[in-house]
């Protein structure tokens, strides 16, 4: 299930790109597939291990993109384990809602990518995310390790990254179906996998996932705009903000 529109984000083979907070890696190995060179960076050992693993079988059964390459690397979003200017194409998928200092989390991945770069930065829609916290205040759980600490409209993020020195282009809203399911799970309780209605949802999803059914394809077009649960911004990193750190 990918949130990010690789024909937006311009990914060729070669590019290296960086996937911050890759957690599971569904980003990280489809960027494998095209025969990008991929940092997948992870502040969890157990979901780097889980995702080196798979790499490793990608590999094995010739899933990898001719010029393809791969390393799961430990890191904090803070303070990023890498030069200026390293990454052609930047992935942060759902992560920036779970920092406190997102700000700085954007200045971190500006710096590491080069001039004229795309990152592509994906968090929960608005609307979809403020049902799921009037819902359950569990869902969010703000002071948890893992929680969402904040709600963003598409226009703070793009003034985040703005602020940063990045401009941003084109955006779009994915997942519509996923909305419906978490507001159900909220409502019965977010940690509840027993409920009936919700393990009926969750088979439509894996159906929907697996076999891409035109009625559901179609149906979560349709929804994306208005109920989306996740909004994409493509920003790129400009000329004179390259400069500016430079000097």
């Amino acid at each position: 299930m990918l949130t990010v529109d690789y024909d937006s984000f311009g990914l060729e083979p070669g590019a290296l790109v960086l996937d911050m907070g890759c957690g599971a890696g569904r980003h990280a190995f489809e960027s494998l597939r095209r025969g990008a060179r991929v940092i997948a960076l992870d502040y969890s050992f157990e979901e780097l291990t889980a995702v080196r693993d798979l790499f490793w079988a990608m590999d094995e059964t010739g899933e990898v993109g001719h010029g393809g390459a791969s390393l799961p690397v430990r890191g904090d979003a803070l303070c990023l384990p890498f030069r200026d200017g390293t990454f052609d194409r930047i992935i942060c998928s759902e992560v920036l809602e779970h920092i406190g200092d997102d700000a700085g989390a954007i200045a971190e991945l500006t710096r590491v990518l080069k001039p004229g770069g795309t990152i592509a930065v994906t968090v929960p829609a608005w609307l979809p995310e403020k049902l799921c916290w009037w819902l359950s205040a569990e869902y969010h759980a703000p002071l948890a390790p893992g929680g969402h600490v904040r709600i963003y409209t598409e226009e703070l993020l793009r003034d985040r990254l703005r602020a940063s020195g990045l401009q941003p282009g084109r955006s779009h809203h994915a997942h519509a179906l996923h909305s419906a399911y978490w507001w159900l799970r909220c409502a019965v309780g977010p940690t509840n996998d027993s409920n009936p209605l919700v393990k009926a949802y969750h088979r439509l999803l894996v159906w929907d996932i697996t076999d891409a059914p035109a009625v559901t394809r179609l149906t979560e077009r349709l929804l994306n705009p208005v109920i989306g649960k996740s909004v994409v911004v493509y920003a790129t990193r400009t000329t004179a903000e390259a400069e500016r750190v430079a000097a």
